[in-house]
């Protein structure tokens, strides 16, 4: 008998030594899968977010770049929504988009293969297991927006197609941005 509990305590360190090595997995897969969120609206950090250049007194290119979990039109939203903030910080009312440019950046995936080791013992029975799993490829596209705009003060004018009340255009987006 006690020949026998020497060898079930022998081989419990190894199912202990497992099942922390399959805690430690998926603990791992949890936070790596936490990296697939979109990119929230903030200032460029990790080289997602949004930026801006003063190019003249009144004139600035904007940007926002998203990372792969980023839709187009989150991307559009974010860039508008700086574009409406800035020119707010700068003391004007409305602003012209005098030209845009969006790209799309594909990367693929590959394949994944994942393995699990697990263990149990209960009284003098015990046992390992190790599991599998993988995925297959998958394309993503990560999309950046730029614009150049010139602030103005004053009513806007309702025959510029191109020109945004800053103020409305905060209030109409807002509620659709992602904050960090």
């Amino acid at each position: 008998m006690r020949r026998q509990t020497e060898m079930y305590g022998r081989m419990a360190a190894p199912r202990r030594r497992a099942t922390r090595s399959a805690l430690l997995l998926a603990l791992l897969a949890g936070v790596l899968g936490g990296c697939a969120t979109a990119t929230p609206y903030q200032q460029q950090r990790d080289g997602y977010g949004y930026t801006e250049q003063k190019l003249e007194s009144n004139r600035y290119r904007v940007s926002f770049r998203g990372n792969a979990a980023t839709s187009l039109d989150a991307v559009q939203n974010a860039l508008m929504f700086r574009a409406a903030e800035l020119t707010v910080a700068q003391h004007g009312d409305y602003f012209v988009v005098l030209n845009t440019q969006t790209e799309g950046t594909q990367s693929a995936n590959s394949p994944t293969v994942g393995i699990g080791l697990g263990g149990f013992s209960f009284g003098s029975h015990g046992g390992v297991s190790v599991g599998f799993g993988g995925s297959t490829q998958v394309d993503k596209t990560a999309y950046s927006a730029s614009a150049e705009i010139q602030i103005f003060s004053g009513p806007k004018s309702a025959d510029q197609p191109t020109a945004f009340d800053a103020r409305e255009l905060m209030s109409n987006l807002g509620p659709l941005l992602k904050r960090p």
